[in-house]
């Protein structure tokens, strides 16, 4: 379990230069609860800082999970140490698919906590200038295991070492990396996302009701639409 102390950097647009992203293991129990609306509401973890509360935070993307498998596979690729937290994740776990939930999916972590799967993370400039790697964003994006952002279904405290038990498997097969896909380098696949429903990021399920209404579900000639840094929808939904 990773928090982040507010940090001035020389990456981040922030007027301040601050950023959260640098986060590190905490000591002891932590409460986590519903931060509130996008904008207004941070982290969903007492202690932990968003300092762009127009890209991050907020309900939909309360706590961000990490698969520490994922962070063992850029080592290797890396070839570098990356601690728990390196990637701005609040939860960095063990034996759980994140990438690979199901959006809607449930989890309750420790004897209180639930959380709900939303949508993956969408890499920005920040994150490429905390990781140090030239083209991070793109690289990143090209492996599609972003790990997931989730919404606090149920509140409470969690720690370190807390088993995480998959309570809900909703019935469709709109995965975190399927949405990633669709919403960066493959966008025929926007007309998927509703299936996923109520659980979907409000943000990602409007971008794929605005293309189904212009293109409806076949898709424009060619599919693809990617933005300049090659992420597909700029900066939504990124930590």
């Amino acid at each position: 379990m990773n928090l982040g102390r507010p940090r001035a950097v020389p990456y981040t647009d922030q007027p301040d230069g601050l950023t959260g992203i640098d986060k590190r293991p905490a000591d002891g129990p932590v409460r986590v609860a519903a931060p509130g609306t996008k904008g207004s509401g941070a982290s969903g973890l007492a202690g932990d800082a968003v300092c762009d509360v127009r890209h991050h935070g907020g309900d939909h993307q309360a706590v961000y999970a990490m698969a520490r498998e994922d962070l063992d596979a850029w080592e290797r690729e890396l070839g570098r140490p990356l601690t728990n937290g390196s990637f701005g994740e609040n939860l960095t776990t063990s034996g759980v698919d994140v990438s690979g939930a199901l959006i809607g999916e449930r989890w309750r972590v420790g004897p209180r906590v639930v959380l709900e799967v939303t949508s993956g993370r969408i890499p920005c400039l920040t994150f490429q200038g905390h990781m140090g790697e030239q083209g991070w964003v793109k690289r990143f994006t090209r492996r599609a295991a972003p790990g997931a952002y989730l919404r606090v279904i149920e509140a409470g405290e969690i720690r370190a070492g807390d088993a995480v038990e998959i309570v809900h498997r909703p019935g469709h097969d709109i995965t975190v990396a399927l949405q990633f896909r669709a919403v960066t380098t493959e966008r025929e696949l926007l007309p998927l996302l509703p299936a996923a429903g109520a659980a979907l990021h409000p943000e990602a399920l409007a971008v794929a009701r605005a293309y189904l209404e212009k293109y409806g579900a076949g898709g424009p000639s060619g599919g693809r639409t990617d933005s300049p840094d090659g992420t597909g929808q700029g900066r939504a939904n990124s930590i």
